[in-house]
Parts: structure tokens; sequence; C-alpha cells
């Protein structure tokens, strides 16, 4: 029904698994100290990408203590299942189906998972610059790096982009690719131990051959639209986990997942370019909150909106959008 707006329409879905921490301002079931010191919960979540034109819809949500590892293996799993449980049955194994991660994934027993036979597959997941990796880097000679790329196939500037091979791969699974990005730090931004020459050091492993690093390394980097998702569902309701009980609050996870599953194909159906990106708060504003009128006259009814609201038109084209969708029964 969405046509080319179908995230799907390049023969690949995209799922990233992502965690964040909710606060807790009371005593609940589950809420415990953070690892950013703070006090709540720590859920995993997962959402479907829809890329650039549009926002990404949930197909999973795990409640978690707030001591909960960002990189447990055996929840990342979790997450994947769920998700993947709620794809088409097509994708639910196989090469089309892409898991991409933070370095909280970069774990031996989550790509093992992803890559065991029947289920194969892909996978762009971040990973932790260890003493190896970091000495490997050291020994890349300068002709090897190359330029990084920007989405739109712009050279980004002051980044380069390499990959890695020897020993640094063993005891990973079989064709996993290593790469390593280097950039001048952002004005401002504090170096770690794990940086050389003065540049920011980032890493990830993917198993997509035929593909040069300049395309996989900007792939990888729009995993951030993840973090968009996420604040989303903080404007949704997942600011907070307001009940006591863990089944109560899981519950909450889920109404908040339906919310944002309606925030993110009515867009996709009814609205066209830049308001397919609209988040909660702007779309509460300018499309939710439209005064109208509800009237009879001729034995028909009609909804009459201001004239005035500058967002009027969008309204109405949004509601001719899916007047002319097919009918899905």
């Amino acid at each position: 029904m969405a046509g080319n707006a179908t995230p799907d329409v390049d023969g690949e879905v995209i799922v990233d698994i992502d965690g964040v921490l909710v606060l807790a301002h009371s005593e609940k079931e589950l809420a415990t100290r953070t690892w950013k010191k703070t006090f709540g919960h720590h859920p995993l979540v997962a959402f479907v990408d829809h890329g650039r034109e549009g926002s990404g819809e949930p197909v999973a949500g795990l409640l978690r203590p707030g001591n909960a590892g960002s990189n447990t293996a055996a929840d990342h799993i979790e997450a994947a299942r769920l998700a993947l449980a709620q794809l088409p049955r097509k994708y639910r194994r196989g090469r089309r189906t892409l898991i991409r991660t933070d370095s909280g994934g970069g774990t031996h027993k989550f790509l093992n998972w992803l890559t065991a036979r029947g289920r194969w597959f892909s996978y762009s997941v971040g990973m932790t610059i260890t003493g190896a990796i970091h000495q490997a880097v050291l020994k890349i000679p300068a002709s090897v790096w190359t330029p990084a790329v920007e989405p739109d196939g712009e050279i980004r500037d002051g980044a380069w982009v390499a990959e890695l091979a020897g020993d640094v791969l063993t005891g990973w699974p079989k064709g996993m690719r290593l790469i390593v990005r280097k950039e001048r730090p952002h004005p401002g931004a504090q170096l770690r131990f794990t940086d050389a020459d003065g540049l920011r050091l980032t890493c990830f492993a993917t198993n997509t051959t035929r593909t040069p690093i300049a395309q996989l390394e900007p792939r990888h980097r729009q995993r951030a639209r993840a973090e968009d998702r996420i604040r989303a569902a903080r404007d949704t309701g997942l600011r907070n986990l307001p009940l006591h009980q863990a089944a109560q609050n899981q519950v909450w996870l889920e109404i908040v997942q339906l919310a944002l599953d309606l925030l993110a194909w009515m867009p996709m159906l009814a609205l066209a370019g830049p308001a397919r990106r609209w988040e909660p708060k702007r779309m509460r504003l300018r499309l939710f909150s439209a005064a109208a009128q509800l009237v009879t006259s001729g034995r028909r009814r009609y909804l009459r909106l201001a004239r005035h609201w500058p967002w009027t038109d969008v309204i109405i084209g949004a509601f001719e959008r899916l007047q002319a969708l097919p009918d899905p029964g």
C-alpha cells in the first residue's frame, strides 16, 4: 500500500537494536542503579529503519533492570527474536535482513547466533577498540586509508576508513570484515586512550561482501537514526515508566510501541515530503491539535478545518492520500 515508501523497497529490511535508559524517581520493580550512575530501567528496543525519507517502526521492546549490561548477548538475542517475529516470513532468515547495533552487540555469542546455520543474517555491529585492534590500526600504511563518504556520496572532510585483517579476526565468525574509521574530533571533544595521532577511532564489523568499505561505513553510521526513534519514544510515553510492577511497565512499553507504530505508518501512507519526517511533538502541534468542526448539512457530515491554520493543506492532502489507497480487504 505504501508503494515506493515501504521499508523493503530495495529488497532489504534493516533492524536497529539499541538500549535506552529510563529514569525512575521512586522505588519500582527492576529499577536499579544504572551504568550512568542514575536510577531506573534499561530497556532494549528494536526498530525497523524506514530510510532517510521516513522514520521507523518499533518491533521489539524488552524491559530490563537498570543495571542490565549494554553488551549482554542473551538480551540482544531475545530482542532480535522478538523483532524477527514481527517481520514478514521471507525476512525471518537470510541476508536480506540486516541487524545493526552499536558496540553493545559486538559479542561472540550474538554474532555466532546471527550467522548460525538456518539464520544467515547480515549484520553491521559496532566493535570496541581493543588493544589488538589499536595496534593493528597503527600498522596500517597511509596509502591504505580511503576517504570516508557521506550517505549522499560526497567525500567527508577529515575522515578515512580502512579494513583490518589478520589476527584481529581470529575466533570471530567466518566471513567477518572489520572496518575502522579515523576522523578529526569535533571542537571541544576529548580524545580517548584508544585514539591515535590526534584522530578519533571507531570500528564496526559486518559480513557484507562485494561492497566497498566507503559505502559500508555510512550505512553503519545511519544506525544513529535509532537515536531519533528513541527520542520519539520519549515524547510518546517512554520518558518514564509510571507503574510499580515490572509486568505493568512492560504493558506500558507495549502501548508506547503501538503509538510509535501509528506515528510511523500514518506519515508513510498519508504524508509526503518533509512532513514524513516530523517527530511526535511537531506532529502533535501541526496536525493533531488543528482546530476543526464536524457539521451536518444535506444529510452529509463535513469536517471543516480552520482556513488560517498554516498546515491545513497538509491535513487535506493526508485525507486525500488515505482515500486513494486501495482497499486492503
